[in-house]
Formats: C-alpha cells, structure tokens, sequence
C-alpha cells in the first residue's frame, strides 16, 4: 500500500515528462526548417553523411533535445521511490551529456571550417596544377584534427587517441626527416627547383590577377601589363630636329 502511490506519481511523472520533450522538440524541429538550419549545417560538409541517411540536421538536433529532456523526467520520475541504482546511472548519463554537445559542437565546426578552406583554396589556387591537390589535403587535415578533438573530449580512451594522434604526428615528421636525410637530400632538391620554376613561370599570370582583382575593386577597366606602361608625356616625346641654320638643296 506504501508502494501504490509512489508508483502513480512515477506514472504521471513519465507520462506528462513524455508529452512536454515531445511537444518541445516538435516546436524546435519546426523553428530549425524555417530558420534554415538544414542549409547552412550542409554548407559545413554535413550534407555527404546526411545523404545516407533519412534525417535532417534539424530531426537529429530534435532527437538528442527530446532525449535530453526525458532524461530529466526519468531521473525525476525515479527519485521518487528514494534513492536507488536507476536514478545513479542517469545521473551520470546527464552528467556526461555536456561533453556529448560539446563533441558535436567540435565535428560541426571542423566540418564547416573544412569545407571552408576547402573552397577558398579552390577557388584562390584552382588555376593552378597543384591547387586541388592542396584544397583536399588541408581540409582532411581540418577533418583529422577535428574527430580527434572530438574523441578527446568525449573521454574515449583519452590514452590510446592521444598515442594514435601523437604517432601519426612522429609517423610524418619521421617519414620526412628519413626521406630527405637518406637519399633523398637530391630528389627533394629537384623538387625544389621544379617548384621554385613553376612558380617564377606563373608569377605573371598571378600579378595579372591580383591586377585584375584590384581593378575590379576600384571600378576602372582592367587593362594588359603591357598597356599599363606609363606613356611618355607631350612635352616629353621626341620632336624631329629642325636645323639651327637654313641649308640651300
């Protein structure tokens, strides 16, 4: 008889609790569709997993809101039976979801920072043979550095993440150092002045641009290199010698 109330309380608890995260995160579902929300998480990168999947950025913000929320009327609902196991662990799961936001918050950013990069190098070196090459290799970096971030803040194996990423770190720097150490002190030298030619041979197509650009800005029409000589003025120009004394033909 003791244990019949506690047990309707707890009842209504988990059903209104249930109702109010569920009309919550509706509300919240809907405010992000007309926000935009959607678009402007896919421009960060986000779109090439979403794809795979039937949800949304704004479903799955929805989800962990609603979760979240039913965490709490559980950890409510429970307590009123007094202390016991059930309402230890959901303590500690609400306790650890900060750094689950946290970690999410770090992926977005990182995927949004990526992608970023990934078009103004493309768009700064695309006229370039190397500029793709580039765009893609600092937007994994971008990618790399984030997941690890967000593994280290979830806690996950703190010291097997940071081992792996400390390796990969002395993986590269070594791999450099031997490479151009051992051998490779003429190939890496060659490369050098393959590099350093094919930059001195586009440098006029690169001040044509940064030309073009800064006419662009100022609103005048861009012209040649060639033809933005400074002319010779009038007085200047060569005028054909007349004779000081008149001559008989």
């Amino acid at each position: 008889m003791a244990f019949i109330p506690n047990l309707f309380l707890f009842l209504v608890i988990l059903v209104v609790g249930y109702f109010v995260a569920r009309v919550v995160a509706r509300v919240l579902d809907r405010v992000l569709h007309r926000v935009g929300f959607d678009r402007l998480v896919e421009r960060g990168g986000i779109k090439q997993v979403m794809e795979r999947t039937k949800w949304t950025p704004s479903d799955v913000v929805s989800a962990i809101i609603f979760w979240t929320i039913f965490l709490f009327v559980l950890e409510l609902a429970f307590s009123v039976f007094g202390p016991n196991p059930i309402s230890t662990i959901i303590l500690g799961i609400i306790a650890y979801l900060p750094n689950l936001f946290a970690a999410i918050l770090i992926v977005v950013v990182a995927a949004a920072v990526a992608a970023a990069a990934k078009q103004i190098l493309q768009a700064t070196l695309g006229g370039f043979s190397y500029g793709r090459a580039v765009a893609n290799t600092v937007s994994a970096a971008i990618w790399v550095i984030g997941v690890f971030a967000a593994l280290n803040q979830l806690g996950i194996a703190p010291a097997i993440v940071n081992g792996l990423f400390y390796a990969m770190l002395v993986i590269i720097v070594g791999s450099a150092v031997i490479s151009i150490g051992v051998g490779g002190i003429a190939p890496m030298r060659a490369l050098l002045e393959r590099a350093l030619g094919r930059v001195q041979a586009e440098a006029p197509n690169i001040k044509a641009a940064a030309t073009k650009a800064a006419a662009a800005g100022t609103g005048q029409p861009w012209q040649p290199i060639a033809a933005q000589q400074p002319q010779p003025e009038e007085h200047e120009r060569e005028l054909p010698e007349t004779p000081r004394f008149p001559t008989q033909p």
